[in-house]
C-alpha cells in the first residue's frame, strides 16, 4: 500500500525526488517506477535516475548537471557520453546546466573535475535508464531482457517489433536508483563518444544568438551601478548622495558601506554615480615594487607538503648544488565577458541569472546575505563568456540582488572592463625559493622548495628525490586573490622545471635525458618522449633556442617544447609542440582546442601579463595598458594527443598551461643567453 500525503505548498522538481528517495512516499510495485507530478519541498535525491536524466513527453532526453559551460565545450562531451550509453543521436539530448532549482547540487566547475567526476555519473545514469527501458519493454512483451536491444531511441524485439523510449515512459520520470554496477559501454565500442563531433549549439555561439547574463532583458528591468572605493583597503567615512537622488528616474541605495545607483539605462546611472561625493579613509598598502619583500616579511606558519630524509646534510656534502629564487606577478583573468547578473524578487523569493562557475556557491552567498533559506533562492547560470577560475564568487549577483530588493524591480548589474580589472580577484603573486643537489651521475639527491603566497597546487615534485623539504608559506595578500586556471601549479611548475633545466645545463646533460633518468612515472615519461619526438629535439637551427618541460596536474600529463629565434635582435617564439594525455579521449578535436587555448593563455602569463599597483591602486586597469597575447604573438602550435582507452577520462582545462613558461625560459636562454627568473619574462614585450 502507498503512504498518503497532504499537499500544503508548491514544490520543485528537485524537492520531489528527495521525498521519493527518503521513504516518505514509497513505490510498491516494480512496475511503478514513475512520477509525473511534484509533491514535496525537500532536497533532491541524487541517487535516482530522474535526478540526472529522463525522457520527456516529446521524446527528448533531458539531462541535468550542476556543472556549467564556461567556454570549454563541456556540454558537447557530456552530451556525447549520454548519447553513447542511451544509443541515441546527440540531437535527441538537451542538457540543463547550473540551475539550482533544476539540477543536483554541485560544488562548482573548477579543477578540471567535470570530465573525471561528472562523466561517470551521467554515464551510469544513462546506462541505468537504458537498462530500465529494456526491462520495461521486456515486461510489456512478456519476454527476457537478454533478447532485446536498445538503439536509436527504441527498444527492439527479435521479431521486429519496436517501442520508443517516449512510448515506454510517457514523459514520466524514473525514480529507480542509478545502478552503480551497471555495465558501461567499453571505450573500444564507442560510436559517439571518442569522435570529433561539432560543438552542441555551436552555430548559436558564433552567430551571436546565444544569450549570456549580460544579454538578458526582463520587463521593467533597471540598470544598476556600484560606488567603488579608490583603492584596496579604503573605507567609506562620509557620502553625499543628494544630487544623485534629485535626478529623474534614479534611485540611490545606501546600506552602510554599500552605495549603489539604479536607473533606466547605463548613461543615467553613470551620471548619477559621478555626482555622488564620497570621502574615504586610506590604509597603507605595499606596492608592486615592494610586494615580494612583503611576502617574506608577512609569511605565516608554513604548511609542510613533504619532509623526507635530511636535505641539509646532503647540501653540505654535495658537489652540484643549485639555489635560485623565482618571482611571479599578480595577473588578471581577463574574461571575454566581465561579471554580470540580473536579479528579480517575487515576494520573498529571489531569482538571479549570473555568469558563475559556482551557482550553488552563489546561492549560499545570497542566502547568507539576505538570511533566507536556500530553497527561496534560485541561481541560473546561462553560460558565461569564459572564467579561467576567475568567476567562483557571486559579486555581481549580490550587488544586483541588493539593488533589486531596494527598488522592487528586476535589476541588471554589468561590470565594466575597468571594474573587472580592479575588483575581480587576481592570480596570486608569489616568491619561490628552490635549492637542489644532484650526483655526478645526474641523479637528484636533495630538493628544498618554499612557496610564498602563490599557493600549494602542484607543489610536490614528480621526480624521484630521496631527500625532500617542501613547504607552502601563506600570506594575507594586500590585493584580492583567488583561483586561476591551474591555480599555483603554473608558478610551482615554472620554478621546478626551470631548476631541472638549469641542473641539466650545469652537468652538460641533455634536458630530456636528465629528466628521463630522474622520473619513474611512465605516463609523464610518455608525454615527454612524445613531445621530444614530434618537436625534433636537438635538431633546431643554430640561430634559435629550444626549451622543454613536463608536468602532471589535475589528472592530465603534459609535455611542452618551444623554439625561439632571434629576429633583428628580438626573440620571437617560432613554434610550440605539446603532447598531452588525459586517459580516454571523448572528443579529440575539442581536446585539441582546449589545449591550444590553454597554451595561448599561457603565453600571456609567461611573457607579458602583470598587474601594476601602488598603495592599493591598480594602475593598468584597461586592455590598453594590460598586455594580453595578440594574434601576432601566437606561433605555430602542434599538439600530440596520447589516447589511453585503458584509463578513465580526466580533465584538460588546466594541465596544458603549466609547462609552457619553463620551456620558453630555457629556449630564451639558449637563444639570447639571458636567463629569466620571473614571470612575466618580457613585461615590455
Amino acid at each position: 500500500m502507498e503512504d498518503s500525503l497532504t499537499i500544503t505548498r508548491p514544490v520543485t522538481r528537485r524537492s520531489f525526488f528527495k521525498l521519493m528517495g527518503s521513504g516518505l512516499a514509497v513505490i510498491v510495485s516494480a512496475k511503478d517506477v514513475f512520477s509525473s507530478s511534484f509533491i514535496s519541498d525537500a532536497t533532491l535525491a541524487e541517487d535516482s535516475i530522474a535526478a540526472w536524466i529522463h525522457v520527456d513527453e516529446a521524446g527528448l532526453i533531458q539531462v541535468y548537471t550542476g556543472k556549467v559551460e564556461v567556454g570549454q565545450n563541456i556540454r558537447t562531451s557530456l552530451t556525447q557520453i549520454v548519447a553513447e550509453e542511451l544509443r541515441v543521436s546527440m540531437d535527441a539530448i538537451r542538457i540543463t546546466m547550473g540551475d539550482t532549482q533544476l539540477t543536483p547540487y554541485d560544488r562548482g566547475t573548477f579543477g578540471s573535475l567535470t570530465t573525471p567526476n561528472m562523466s561517470p555519473i551521467l554515464r551510469k545514469a544513462a546506462a541505468s535508464l537504458r537498462e530500465m527501458l529494456i526491462e520495461m519493454a521486456a515486461d510489456s512483451w512478456k519476454t527476457n531482457v537478454t533478447s532485446l536491444t536498445a538503439k536509436e531511441g527504441k527498444v527492439s524485439h527479435p521479431n521486429g517489433t519496436t517501442i520508443t523510449y517516449r512510448e515506454l515512459t510517457k514523459g514520466k520520470k524514473i525514480l529507480k536508483a542509478v545502478n552503480q554496477n551497471v555495465t558501461l559501454t567499453p571505450p573500444e565500442q564507442w560510436k559517439v563518444a571518442g569522435q570529433s563531433l561539432p560543438k552542441v549549439n555551436g552555430r548559436d555561439f558564433v552567430t551571436g544568438k546565444h544569450q549570456y547574463a549580460s544579454d538578458l532583458q526582463l520587463p521593467g528591468m533597471l540598470v544598476g551601478k556600484i560606488l567603488r572605493a579608490p583603492a584596496y583597503g579604503a573605507t567609506l567615512t562620509s557620502v553625499d548622495t543628494s544630487k544623485a537622488k534629485s535626478m529623474a528616474g534614479v534611485t540611490v541605495v545606501e546600506d552602510q558601506n554599500f552605495v549603489g545607483v539604479v536607473g533606466p539605462d547605463t548613461q543615467a546611472v553613470e551620471t548619477a554615480l559621478w555626482e555622488i561625493k564620497a570621502q574615504w579613509k586610506m590604509k597603507p598598502q605595499p606596492s608592486r615594487a615592494t610586494i615580494f619583500n612583503f611576502f617574506r616579511e608577512q609569511a605565516q606558519t608554513p604548511r609542510s607538503e613533504a619532509n623526507v630524509g635530511n636535505v641539509d646534510s646532503v647540501f653540505q656534502s654535495a658537489t652540484h648544488v643549485l639555489s635560485q629564487t623565482f618571482q611571479l606577478d599578480y595577473i588578471a583573468h581577463v574574461p571575454l565577458e566581465p561579471r554580470a547578473a540580473v536579479a528579480q524578487w517575487t515576494g520573498n523569493n529571489l531569482t538571479v541569472w549570473t555568469g558563475t562557475q559556482r551557482p550553488f556557491g552563489v546561492q549560499e552567498e545570497l542566502s547568507e546575505l539576505f538570511k533566507l533559506p536556500k530553497e527561496q533562492i534560485r541561481v541560473v547560470m546561462p553560460d558565461t563568456g569564459s572564467g579561467y577560475g576567475g568567476k567562483h564568487s557571486g559579486d555581481a549577483a549580490l550587488e544586483a540582488a541588493r539593488l533589486a530588493k531596494s527598488t522592487g524591480k528586476p535589476v541588471k548589474v554589468m561590470w565594466t572592463r575597468e571594474e573587472e580589472f580592479k575588483w575581480a580577484y587576481f592570480r596570486p603573486a608569489g616568491v619561490i625559493d628552490v635549492k637542489s643537489a644532484v650526483s655526478e651521475a645526474g641523479l637528484l639527491t636533495a630538493w628544498e622548495f618554499h612557496n610564498y603566497n602563490s599557493g600549494p597546487a602542484g607543489l610536490r615534485t614528480p621526480y624521484e628525490v630521496p631527500n625532500q623539504k617542501i613547504e607552502f608559506h601563506p600570506v594575507d595578500s594586500p590585493l584580492r586573490q583567488g583561483s586561476y586556471r591551474a591555480l599555483a601549479a603554473t608558478a610551482n611548475v615554472f620554478a621546478r622545471e626551470s631548476q631541472i633545466n638549469d641542473h641539466a645545463h650545469m652537468l652538460k646533460q641533455d634536458a630530456v635525458a636528465f629528466r628521463m633518468q630522474n622520473l619513474k612515472d611512465p605516463r609523464l615519461k610518455n608525454v615527454l618522449s612524445a613531445t621530444a619526438e614530434k618537436f625534433g629535439w636537438n635538431k633546431s637551427a643554430a640561430d634559435s633556442g629550444q626549451g622543454i618541460a613536463c608536468a602532471y596536474e589535475k589528472g592530465g600529463y603534459i609535455g611542452t617544447a618551444v623554439e625561439v629565434r632571434v629576429v633583428n635582435g628580438v626573440a620571437v617564439i617560432q613554434r610550440i609542440v605539446a603532447a598531452f594525455e588525459c586517459g580516454k579521449i571523448i572528443n579529440p578535436r575539442h581536446l585539441k582546442s582546449q589545449i591550444s587555448g590553454s597554451l595561448v593563455q599561457g603565453l600571456g602569463g609567461a611573457l607579458f601579463e602583470s598587474i601594476d599597483f601602488t598603495e592599493g591602486k591598480i594602475i593598468n586597469a584597461s586592455l590598453a595598458n594590460y598586455r594580453v597575447p595578440r594574434f601576432k604573438d601566437v606561433p605555430e602550435i602542434e599538439i600530440v594527443l596520447l589516447d589511453r582507452p585503458d584509463i578513465n577520462s580526466t580533465g584538460a582545462g588546466e594541465a596544458p598551461l603549466v609547462a609552457l613558461a619553463p620551456a620558453i625560459r630555457q629556449a630564451l636562454y639558449q637563444a639570447t643567453g639571458n636567463r629569466q627568473n620571473q614571470l612575466p619574462m618580457l613585461p615590455n614585450g
